[in-house]
């Protein structure tokens, strides 16, 4: 490592070590190793063995150190060092392994727009391969139906003396030609490129089947032979029929995003230093510049209202339907309405990092990470195209070798018969045709590789129009799995906007006066009352930034005080602050300050035990070495706090409440919001509260951590899942696995129903795929299934699981998902 050039030269076993261990190590020792990321739209990938190529395909060049690609969303996310590869080079090698990714700096369009007019392209495509098909296999379907429905004999043996069956190779070979050219030069790419099968291996293998065997019977190579070109030409238009339901279907599951996009502001009226108004393009809006915005109008960028009072809409952010007031100094998200004031904004964050950009990223990098359940499939999915095309032609070779006795025992079973006849109607070998062309079609990786995909698509989609952020699909499964969640009390449970309520002088003996009277301060003229507490502390506190601290500055002025700046100021994270104010030393904060001053904190105690169990938060006030009162802030319970915990406990998971703040003060809080006093831990310090996670889960709790992204940073990393509340425009938090948009504590609930609901979804999908499968293939082994029938199941089976995917964008997290219910 060389410290001048800020670079290093690591010489490793790639076989033991992999570059993405390289950057973890890095990383785990706090540093930032340079690397770029950058997602690429494909728009021909079928399945998810065409994902796991690209991955293998780009996972291989130099200098990538993770890439992941999104059957669902059609999408590859790539991080690379930029030292050793480029964007240009991870577009070759998706080309190179046969699939067509979006040029998106090539077409002078932003990644959204080239990416969505590349799907809208494919969706036309596969839509006019459809009718185009579909066009030239209706004669064949009417020839289906005269054979199988009205017994023959309809249409004429000869046609201008040639063959009837000439008929149907004119109809069905431009189909074969024109919709199978793509199922072959992909499985072309795949075994011999990519030494990969994929479902267009077996696509093209029945397609093909069909159409071959049907030529050398119409050619006279096999005397007596049944022409199969119908079931040729169906088979492709049912597959692309399939393809293009699909694509429609995967835009779908993208509108949210594309909505929530589509709601920014085109332009933005600014205000000049003598307030003239301009209209501009958004994107000449800069950090600094003051907008005007109007009833009616959305607020173009982040920013901090500077005059102005109105009601502005959020519910295409956080999902809150009422609209929030706001006045000067309260921040105001980019594209939310303004509802009837006019309001002057100043901008804080412009172009990628408004909270709206920052959302929309988020949520599909959530959409590129898979829950683990996703390893399952994927294992499945990489062994099970050759194994349904090695069962097709085992079945194949058995109704060739034993087709009296294999006939028997399957019209034995209480089924429908065998198709076509079976053996003793069409000949042995016609009929293993069949069987393997059945076999080979009915199987449906498809529906196997969109089951998680599809549904963390959904899912993530529905946290984010109800202002729940996911990291990643993994976290969906992670939020479903938790069994204890921990609130920090201040600004989680509480609103965090504490008021000064008790100013209180605690008597000293030794300086008492002998009547009984006002207590004189030691060294002074000054009388020891409330007002010289208040003032002493307001001026010590005016030099912190903590909400305890504003609380009494903010208190003593309301009360007429002046003050005062202090001469010497010093903050004692989790204990309080020390400062000279006239000439004194000054002391506000815990026990635990004063006693490690050597202040005896005796004579104050009845006052702050007091206090402290009325649920208010009473710090000490020593001066000159003695202490002088008592001062107490009030922190308000928010109206969500019950309800959540309640919510929560009724679902069996247990709540804790981890504090900085004293113990009667702690217990009496959680003992308004419904939590046990013994998972209440207080006094625990802003870099103790990572211990405090880690002990709760020593036993193998799994944790929640809500609390602030910033200064619960280390908890939240420390948590099984680590929640931000209240982020407002600060989405990107990068210690939190969920980010809440509000600072509702009952959102928490709201991020487990979604967790929940999404990981139901894909069990349901993953049933039907694996149910589809394990039902069909017997049957189509067996020759109950005629090989089109079998491609229009396959087609059916993929989009099921779609459209039962798209059915999830109905459910709202404010109930419990019910299979059969909203």
């Amino acid at each position: 490592m060389n410290f001048a050039t800020d670079g290093g030269t690591v010489r490793y076993d790639p076989d033991a070590v992999s570059l993405a261990d390289l950057y973890a190590a890095i990383e785990d020792a706090g540093y930032d190793p340079v690397d770029a990321e950058v997602t690429v739209a494909v728009t021909d990938m079928t399945c998810a063995n065409c994902a796991a190529t690209i991955e293998d395909a780009v996972g291989d060049l130099p200098g990538v150190v993770a890439v992941e690609a999104n059957y669902a969303t059609d999408e590859a996310t790539v991080r690379y060092n930029p030292a050793e590869t480029d964007l240009a080079a991870v577009h070759d090698a998706i080309e190179d392994a046969g699939y067509s990714p979006v040029r998106e700096d090539e077409s002078g369009d932003d990644e959204g727009s080239a990416a969505d007019a590349a799907r809208e392209a494919e969706t036309r495509r596969q839509r006019n391969l459809t009718l185009f098909g579909a066009a030239l296999s209706l004669p064949l379907l009417f020839f289906v139906a005269e054979t199988h429905l009205l017994g023959g004999g309809v249409l004429p043996e000869t046609v201008f003396g040639a063959r009837f069956g000439w008929v149907e190779f004119l109809l069905a070979t431009p189909v074969y030609v024109v919709l199978g050219r793509e199922f072959l030069e992909n499985s072309y790419t795949a075994l011999v490129k990519n030494r990969t099968a994929n479902m267009d291996v077996l696509i093209a293998l029945g397609s093909t089947t069909a159409y071959v065997y049907s030529l050398v019977s119409l050619l006279g190579v096999l005397p007596g032979a049944g022409l199969y070109f119908d079931t040729a030409a169906l088979i492709l238009v049912f597959i692309t029929l399939g393809n293009y339901l699909e694509a429609r279907s995967k835009s779908r599951a993208g509108d949210a995003l594309r909505e929530l996009l589509e709601m920014e502001a085109d332009t933005a009226t600014v205000l000049d230093e003598d307030g003239n108004e301009e209209e501009v393009p958004l994107s000449e809006v800069e950090v600094g510049d003051r907008m005007k915005v109007r009833p009616g109008e959305r607020i173009p960028t982040d920013g901090v209202v500077v005059d102005g009072e109105s009601a502005v809409d959020e519910s295409m952010v956080t999902g809150e339907s009422v609209p929030v007031s706001k006045e000067p100094g309260d921040e105001v998200v980019g594209s939310t309405v303004n509802e009837n004031g006019v309001l002057v904004v100043e901008a804080t964050k412009v172009g990628e990092d408004t909270a709206i950009q920052q959302i929309v990223e988020t949520v599909k990098e959530a959409q590129s990470r898979q829950p683990e359940i996703q390893n399952v499939a994927d294992r499945i999915s990489s062994y099970f195209v050759p194994a349904v095309i090695g069962n097709a032609a085992f079945w194949a070779v058995v109704w060739y070798a034993f087709p009296e006795a294999l006939a028997g025992l399957v019209e034995a079973l209480p089924l429908w018969g065998v198709v076509v006849g079976g053996p003793a109607a069409v000949g042995v070998l016609e009929f293993s045709v069949v069987v393997f062309a059945s076999a080979v079609l009915i199987a449906c990786p498809c529906a196997l590789g969109l089951a998680t995909p599809a549904a963390t698509m959904v899912g993530t989609s529905i946290g984010a129009k109800n202002g729940v952020l996911f990291e990643g699909g993994d976290v969906l499964e992670r939020v479903r799995d938790v069994d204890t969640v921990v609130f920090d009390k201040t600004g989680t449970l509480t609103t965090g906007e504490m008021e000064l309520t008790d100013v209180v002088a605690v008597p000293d003996d030794e300086h008492a006066a002998p009547d009984g009277g006002e207590l004189a301060a030691p060294d002074s003229e000054e009388t020891v009352d409330e007002s010289f507490v208040l003032r002493l502390a307001a001026a010590a506190e005016s030099g912190s930034e903590h909400p305890l601290g504003r609380a009494i500055v903010e208190g003593a002025r309301e009360r007429g005080v002046d003050v005062g700046e202090p001469e010497d100021f010093e903050n004692v994270p989790g204990r309080g602050v020390k400062a000279t104010v006239d000439g004194r030393d000054v002391l506000v904060g815990n026990r635990t300050l004063l006693e490690a001053e050597g202040v005896d904190v005796a004579p104050a105690e009845d006052e702050l035990e007091r206090l402290e169990r009325e649920g208010k938060t009473a710090m000490l006030v020593a001066v000159d070495g003695r202490v002088a009162g008592v001062v107490a802030d009030a922190d308000t319970v928010k109206e969500s706090a019950e309800r959540a915990v309640t919510a929560l406990r009724e679902r069996g998971v247990d709540v804790h409440v981890i504090t900085g703040d004293n113990e009667r003060t702690a217990r009496a809080v959680a003992e308004q919001v419904g939590v046990d006093p013994e998972n209440v831990r207080a006094g625990v310090l802003p870099d103790e509260k990572a211990d405090a996670v880690d002990d709760i889960q020593a036993d193998g709790t799994r944790a929640m951590m809500v609390g602030d992204g910033v200064n619960d940073a280390p908890a939240l990393a420390a948590a099984y899942v680590g929640v931000a509340i209240g982020s407002g425009t600060d989405v990107a938090i990068e210690a939190a696995d969920v980010t809440l948009m509000r600072d509702d504590p009952y959102d928490v609930v709201k991020a487990i129903r979604v967790g929940e609901g999404t990981l139901s979804k894909i069990k349901q999908n993953l049933f039907w795929a694996l149910g589809y499968n394990t039902a069909m293939i017997p049957l189509a082994s067996l020759g109950l299934l005629q090989p089109v029938l079998a491609a229009a199941a396959m087609a059916v089976s993929s989009v099921s699981v779609l459209t039962n995917s798209l059915l999830f964008r109905r459910y709202s997290p404010d109930e419990d998902y019910r299979l059969f219910g909203r």
